[in-house]
């Protein structure tokens, strides 16, 4: 998620690459503090951002990269008529306070000359403390110390789209914090055309639209789509008359994104050449609590069609798992605009998975490979692909 939006702000990672793996801190470098915020009002994976003064292996590293950091970029936030407070941060070990005390004593020789304040303060300065990944292994010892302004954090955006607040769900509406990493992982921005081909209760165009892109999608289920039927929440036998993907939308505001839903079958797509989107972000069914299904009979009868009528509604057949994705795939190289991304998941069986099962199409670039493990031997894989090459 960072790397995308990384490369929609236009920023990267610096520092050593050992550090992102195995460690919770990254350091990055973005053009600006504004641009900072920006990334943090979209990510739902990063708690915090900050401006780093200084850093090290060791106490001493840090101090002494401390006392090399500007003091013209320092001095604005240590002035005398303002207000500030330290925050030790530490991962993978508790300090007692006695101790955090000692570690921002330590920190004498940086000009503060402000007021502390510890309830509104104007300014946030933060001690991180790196000690490693293993909770059976902890250091006596950091492995690595930051020091920082805090600059922006939020964890809003996951609670404020709860599903379970959500007017209307389904049996496997996404989580809000799930369908937020795969906007962010689609890059959708503002003016953005999104869709889903299997759009379900809409829940991946309610993140979507929320970074103001415009949203549609299509489904084979009739009922899904029309908001009829059985309710999948709790005490509620059927949905109600304003229970639909549009009705979504508006409870939160963002009803002017929505496009349409239209019923329809992905593996026949529905629209015409030259139509292209900025992202294709889905989920589809994996047939375990969704039927797979595409229009037509086993036998795909053809003479159907001659005895169809106005309102006829089609006869779906089974449509296999591994026909679904390349489908899916062949769809994104034809109608995604070059740059566009491809978002989905991908069911897999863990003791047999390898790489090389992955889908495949030589106009798309696998960009990123994200598993979620469901128990110990399935889980999903959040795949990102990239029209690198025009579809012939």
């Amino acid at each position: 998620e960072i790397t995308s939006l990384l490369s929609l702000y236009g920023g990267q990672f610096s520092g050593e690459q050992e550090i992102r793996v195995n460690s919770p801190f990254w350091i990055l470098s973005v053009p600006s503090e504004e641009m900072a915020r920006g990334l943090m009002k979209r990510t739902v994976c990063a708690k915090s951002i900050f401006e780093l003064w200084g850093h090290g292996r060791s106490a001493g590293e840090l101090y002494a990269s401390l006392k090399n950091y500007p003091m013209d970029k320092m001095l604005p936030y240590l002035q005398s008529d303002s207000t500030y407070k330290v925050h030790i941060h530490t991962f993978n070990k508790t300090l007692t306070q006695a101790q955090k005390i000692k570690k921002i004593d330590a920190l004498e020789f940086l000009p503060f000359k402000g007021k502390v304040n510890l309830k509104k303060p104007e300014h946030i300065f933060w001690i991180l403390e790196d000690y490693g990944m293993d909770p059976n292994n902890v250091p006596e010892e950091p492995f690595h110390l930051y020091f920082g302004r805090w600059v922006h954090g939020q964890r809003e955006l996951i609670e404020s789209y709860s599903v379970k607040k959500r007017h209307f769900i389904g049996n496997t509406s996404m989580d809000a914090c799930l369908s937020f990493i795969m906007a962010n992982h689609g890059r959708v921005k503002p003016n953005d055309v999104v869709y889903d081909p299997f759009v379900g209760t809409g829940g991946l165009l309610i993140s979507s639209a929320h970074f103001g892109a415009y949203v549609c999608g299509t489904d084979i289920d009739y009922n899904t789509i029309h908001g009829l039927g059985k309710a999948s929440r709790k005490n509620q036998k059927w949905r109600g008359p304003d229970e639909n993907i549009r009705a979504n939308l508006r409870q939160y505001g963002l009803e002017k994104y929505y496009l349409d839903a239209l019923v329809s079958d992905s593996s026949r797509p529905i629209w015409r050449k030259g139509m292209l989107f900025d992202a294709i972000i889905t989920d589809p069914p994996y047939g375990i609590r969704e039927a797979t299904r595409r229009m037509g009979s086993q036998k795909e009868i053809v003479k159907s069609a001659e005895r169809s009528t106005e309102n006829h509604i089609f006869v779906s057949s089974s449509y296999h798992l591994s026909d679904i994705f390349f489908d899916l795939l062949k769809f994104a190289a034809e109608y995604l605009v070059m740059g566009g991304r491809l978002v989905y998941w991908l069911p897999i069986y863990r003791p047999e998975y390898t790489e090389e099962i992955i889908p495949r199409h030589p106009c798309l670039k696998l960009i990123s490979n994200c598993e979620q493990m469901l128990s110990s031997h399935t889980s999903r894989r959040l795949i990102t692909m990239e029209k690198v090459k025009e579809f012939k």
